[in-house]
């Protein structure tokens, strides 16, 4: 039994938004094409059909969908790959997850996602005067009612979804703020993504995640988990529960915390497949899914360089003493927010020692 996932951008890049730190809006600016539009029927399928050439009996295969805002593909467009999918092998589990700003959701998605089990990421930067001064629409406003409103539907549904926060570098100032709209909203999952530098890095955004400020956020937001916890409240904070994985099985399921790049077969309007949604850029494409299929993506010479390619560890993670759980961490994020400017100090490695002590005294 295997367990396969990908990464599809039924919209390319095309949003509803202008979040003033998308780092989507980042990689696709530096292509030849920014947007590749709307994903026809026909590349649909021929996706679906490529996926499953390498799907046997009780295999898993999870298609998740993201963007830009994948649902402005519209309704449609996830109706008839549903539809499609199920008159493909019905001895395969599907599941289903899809990542959204959540603007444009009404009652008739919430049914839709909730009848074929779509697990939801919704992007909420946490208090209403962050989230409002980032992710705003077209017209510059905020989206934080709207949004607040799609997790109320979430709820009174029954969905099962995550909040997903943007950690800019300010938001990160805030932990005991952040963690009161956890409890105060009853948020059982949330992950928070850090804000990266643009890909050169050339040019440093004022909402960028800095190792220090990423450091002193989690080793501020632990206790008042820690706390919770004892409660028998159990709040699944992403970081926390793959540190927590690490220490009890050695390992866990993020590239990114172990420092080994994998191919994550991210898959653009066109058919076009990228090795990672850091690196979906022209020079970095592996594969075209309506001609290819995955095992023949992951084996052709592009993707294999892309896995084997590794930074050199700089000598502040020669000298670290969880280098073998990290491994330098994920490239992209050790270049804007693990490690400082002059290499003195990694905010991974206060984070680890932090919480594997704290985790050890409760697990």
């Amino acid at each position: 039994m295997k367990h396969l996932s990908v990464l599809i951008k039924p919209a390319s890049s095309l949003c509803n938004l202008r979040c003033k730190y998308c780092f989507y809006a980042d990689v696709s600016d530096a292509r030849k094409i920014k947007s590749y539009g709307i994903m026809n029927d026909s590349t649909m399928k021929k996706l679906i059909d490529n996926v499953y050439r390498d799907l046997e009996e009780n295999d898993i295969i999870t298609f998740a969908f993201q963007g830009g805002e994948p649902t402005l593909a519209g309704i449609d467009f996830f109706r008839l790959f549903v539809e499609y999918v199920n008159t493909k092998n019905s001895k395969v589990k599907v599941q289903y997850v899809i990542q959204t700003n959540g603007t444009l959701i009404n009652e008739e998605w919430c049914q839709f996602l909730k009848e074929n089990r779509f697990i939801v990421g919704l992007s909420i930067d946490c208090m209403s005067n962050n989230h409002n001064e980032n992710r705003v629409d077209a017209n510059q406003k905020g989206t934080f009612n709207q949004v607040i409103k799609t997790k109320e539907m979430f709820d009174k549904n029954s969905i099962d979804y995550n909040i997903l926060c943007v950690l800019t570098n300010n938001i990160a100032r805030y932990p005991k703020k952040v963690f009161s709209f956890i409890i105060d909203n009853n948020i059982k999952y949330i992950q928070f993504i850090p804000c990266l530098n643009d890909l050169d890095c050339s040019n440093e955004s004022k909402h960028a995640l800095k190792p220090e400020r990423f450091s002193s956020f989690y080793k501020q937001i632990y206790p008042l988990w820690e706390e919770e916890y004892k409660k028998g409240n159990y709040i699944s904070i992403g970081l926390i529960d793959n540190i927590a994985n690490l220490l009890t099985r050695g390992r866990t399921g993020t590239c990114g915390m172990s420092g080994q790049c994998q191919i994550q077969y991210v898959i653009e309007a066109d058919g076009g497949v990228y090795p990672c949604d850091f690196y979906v850029l022209d020079e970095y494409k592996i594969g075209d899914i309506t001609k290819d299929s995955l095992k023949e993506i992951f084996n052709n010479k592009k993707a294999q360089q892309f896995i084997n390619n590794k930074e050199e560890l700089t000598q502040i993670c020669k000298n670290c003493e969880y280098v073998r759980l990290c491994n330098g961490g994920c490239k992209r994020m050790q270049k804007s927010m693990y490690i400082n400017k002059d290499n003195t100090y990694c905010g991974y490695n206060d984070v680890l020692a932090y919480i594997l002590n704290s985790l050890n005294r409760i697990i």
